[in-house]
Formats: structure tokens, sequence, C-alpha cells
């Protein structure tokens, strides 16, 4: 509430929420009028018809599907422009691709950020090593920076969403420089924060 109350009070830029839970929305729509509403990921929305109905609520500026729908290219571009202006994809998830536990993962971890004793081990191939961007650069719901520009861009979209702001400076800095960075630069940005120690790598 200190936080919403702090962001409400901002005019320029307006401040948003990412929620999932539509009581919490309710909540926050009547206290804090000034805020916008960002439909989360984490409510695994990986049946396109849901995602549109999603997408056709008011309540919502932005709408981030499951990364599994980011491929759908034909249902995508079919969508009205309106609607597209709301999609907001997530571009480098590196959860496996046919996972079935996504929505258990992400309670768990909603339930220890709550300080809650909550055990969920994921069972997908290749989850005991971690995060990779390697990894995620090869799952089919993968949006490079190719795609942004050759296929997402002249299609009409323009909400992307980068993961991965608990995984550790080093790996950040990896997301920002691929995504952010143009190529020819990329090299002198990671020397001058190297040299500048300002990278906290361990």
């Amino acid at each position: 509430n200190t936080l919403c109350k702090l962001f409400a009070e901002s005019e320029s830029p307006q401040n948003g929420v990412i929620v999932h839970s539509d009581l919490l929305l309710d909540y926050l729509k009547k206290t804090y009028p000034g805020l916008y509403f960002v439909s989360s990921t984490t409510k695994v929305l990986t049946d396109f018809k849901d995602f549109k109905q999603e997408l056709e609520r008011e309540d919502f500026r932005f709408v981030v599907p499951d990364f599994r729908l980011n491929k759908q290219v034909e249902k995508l571009n079919a969508l009205p422009q309106a609607l597209k202006d709301k999609a907001e994809f997530l571009c480098n998830e590196c959860c496996w691709f046919g996972c079935t536990e996504r929505r258990r993962c992400y309670e768990a971890v909603s339930r220890k950020n709550l300080g809650e004793v909550c055990e969920h081990r994921c069972t997908a191939p290749g989850a005991q090593e971690g995060y990779r961007f390697s990894k995620a650069m090869r799952s089919p719901g993968f949006i490079g920076t190719d795609d942004i520009w050759q296929r997402y861009l002249p299609a009409g979209f323009s909400q992307f969403k980068i993961e991965g702001r608990g995984l550790g400076s080093a790996l950040v800095l990896e997301f920002l420089l691929y995504y952010m960075t143009k190529p020819e630069y990329q090299l002198q940005v990671r020397e001058e924060i190297y040299l500048d120690n300002m990278l906290d790598l361990f």
C-alpha cells in the first residue's frame, strides 16, 4: 500500500502495477485509480482465446501472454491494432517449452516471497542447470532482436518484456547488451563496466 500510494501520486510518468489476482485488481482500482494495470504472465495464458479475451478487458493497459504464444504469428497478426498495442511479449524465457507445472512454479515463488515455506522442485529437462541465456535463445518461444525488427514491429507490436531481474548483475548485463545495445558497441560497454569495477560478478 505504501508503494502504491507513492506511485499513484506521480502524475508523469504514470506508474503501473502487474497483477495476477482479480481480487487485488479490484482493490487497486478503487484505492489507487491513478495507476494503470498489467495482466501478469503468471496467469499462464496458453490458450490464444483466453489471451484475446484478456486483451479485450478494459482493466488492462498491457497483457503478457505465456511465452508459448509468442510465435503464433497468424493469430497474432489477425488481432486489431488496438489489441496489438496491449500485447507485451516475454522475450527471453528459459523455462522448458513443454512445461506443465508453470502455474505451480509461479505460485511457489509467490509464497516464498510472502515468507511461507513452500517447496516446488521443477522436473523439467535441464532444470538443475538454472537459467542460461544460451538455452533461452534455443527455445521455440524466444524473441530475439531480429524477430523484433523484422517480424513484430512491422506487424504492429511494440511492447516487449525482458525476464531476469533476480538472476544476478552479470546476466542482466548480457540481456541489456543483447536487447538494448547495438552489436558494434557491446564490447566497449562491457569493457567500460568491467574496468570501472561496477559489476558485481560474485
